[in-house]
């Protein structure tokens, strides 16, 4: 009886012992699911999506989030920042004669500023303006429409107007024009 005690409690203890380590896995899953929808917001949902499953999604998340942490973001200069809206300003003004031209360009100058901040590419700037995210995705569809031809002109409109919460976002003031973009 003392055996068959003995291996009942060693029994209990390695099923407590295991429940107890499925828990804190279970608990340090939800927290970093929690904090990723948290930061990422609708670019979590996206990725959730776009990966088929949450797993593969968030670990896209974290590793964008790992590698921003070793990039050397910055602020643009108030200098800097007035030459980058006075460039959006050209484009947006370019629009009404020629919208298929002042969409190519926005695209290139959201790049460049992405760039200049310090962002290699849109996946990594998601970690630090994941709300605009889904904005700029409908812009650089819309702008390789227009690259084929196939943009009609609401289409290039509405590419300029998410490629300029972007690039507001991006470039951290409010030194751009708000001006209805129309033809």
């Amino acid at each position: 009886m003392g055996v068959e005690m003995n291996t009942m409690t060693a029994v209990a203890i390695v099923i407590a012992v295991i429940a107890v380590v499925l828990a804190i896995f279970a608990l340090v899953e939800l927290r970093k699911t929690r904090h990723l929808r948290s930061k990422f917001g609708p670019e979590y949902e996206y990725e959730v999506q776009r990966a088929g499953n949450r797993r593969k999604a968030e670990a896209e998340l974290a590793g964008r989030e790992a590698r921003v942490k070793h990039l050397e973001i910055r602020y643009l200069k108030p200098q800097e920042q007035e030459r980058f809206a006075e460039q959006w300003r050209r484009e947006q003004a370019r629009f009404v004669d020629n919208p298929a031209e002042a969409v190519t360009a926005a695209d290139t100058l959201v790049t460049e500023l992405m760039k200049e901040r310090g962002y290699p590419t849109t996946a990594e700037a998601s970690v630090d303006h994941p709300q605009v995210m889904s904005q700029y995705r409908e812009a650089h569809e819309l702008a390789e429409m227009n690259r084929r031809g196939e943009a009609g002109t609401e289409d290039q409109r509405r590419a300029m107007i998410c490629y300029r919460a972007l690039f507001e976002e991006l470039l951290g003031t409010n030194a751009v024009q708000h001006e209805e973009v129309r033809r």
